[in-house]
């Protein structure tokens, strides 16, 4: 079902999710050469509970991390691990999500070690624009697959055939992390739920270098690009409100990323 909630319950959705945009601020600020990503997932699962909040991840189907740290072509749900130490140069999705009051809050952000190459660079400001580019079209009165279609134009605009992995995509949010509608990143515009007040929704875009077609590794979690290429994933959670989309997990609400497209969010 998909679940409408009301002004008071957003309110305590964005204190979720600014839980959410604290963690993800306190691990990228660790990301250096020589750090384990279970160092990581420790700084998170710290900030999360110093906060009063529990992680959502911890546990979730008995994933042992409190955050998703994915490198390299691994495009999501890596598990996080103290003997996995990052290098100059290595691509990191961090995705983390936190209960509050309990109400979930759910983002995500891809960074690199140092200095990004060119390729690296543009393959996360791809990614990252066309997350924008969807919680853009999140406003009343439109339709599901308008978000999906403003994802897909964003990456195909460009002269890199950039991939977008099939299948995977955002979805709704609330009282459980996961909730319908599923969110696709490609599609025809105009086509299933209608937005309206009090829908919220994640919205993640994960795109490649080379083929999308992607491979679950024998540990039931990770999720590699099959050709071995890089990707990298996006994702922050939005309400759908009468004054516009608000971006329950970026700190100002949504005000810069928004602001390229022309849409004033509500802050």
């Amino acid at each position: 079902m998909i679940q409408i909630k009301t002004p008071h319950e957003v309110e305590l959705m964005r204190a979720a999710g600014l839980v959410v945009a604290g963690a993800i601020a306190a691990v990228r600020t660790a990301v250096l050469p020589g750090v384990t990503t279970g160092e990581l997932d420790a700084i998170a699962e710290d900030h999360i509970r110093s906060a009063g909040a529990v992680p959502s991840f911890l546990g979730y189907h008995g994933f042992t991390g409190s955050i998703c740290a994915s490198v390299n072509d691994e495009v999501v749900h890596g598990i996080p691990d103290l003997t996995r130490t990052l290098a100059a140069g290595d691509n990191l999705s961090i995705d983390c999500g936190a209960i509050l009051a309990g109400w979930h809050g759910d983002s995500a952000v891809t960074v690199t070690v140092g200095e990004p190459s060119a390729a690296d660079a543009e393959l996360i400001a791809v990614t990252e624009r066309s997350m924008w580019a969807g919680l853009a079209r999140a406003v009343a009165g439109g339709r599901l697959t308008d978000i999906s279609h403003a994802v897909e134009e964003s990456i195909t605009a460009h002269q890199h055939r950039y991939g977008i992995v099939d299948h995977y995509g955002g979805h709704g949010i609330g009282t459980e992390m996961h909730q319908d509608p599923h969110v696709l990143n490609y599609g025809r515009a105009g086509r299933g739920p209608k937005l309206v007040p009090g829908l919220a929704l994640a919205i993640e875009p994960m795109v490649t270098v080379g083929d999308p077609a992607t491979v679950e590794l024998e540990d039931g979690w990770t999720v590699v690009t099959k050709d071995g290429s890089r990707a990298a994933h996006f994702e922050h959670t939005v309400a759908i409100t009468p004054e516009g989309p608000w971006v329950l997990t970026a700190e100002d609400g949504g005000v810069a990323g928004l602001a390229p497209f022309g849409v004033t969010p509500r802050h």
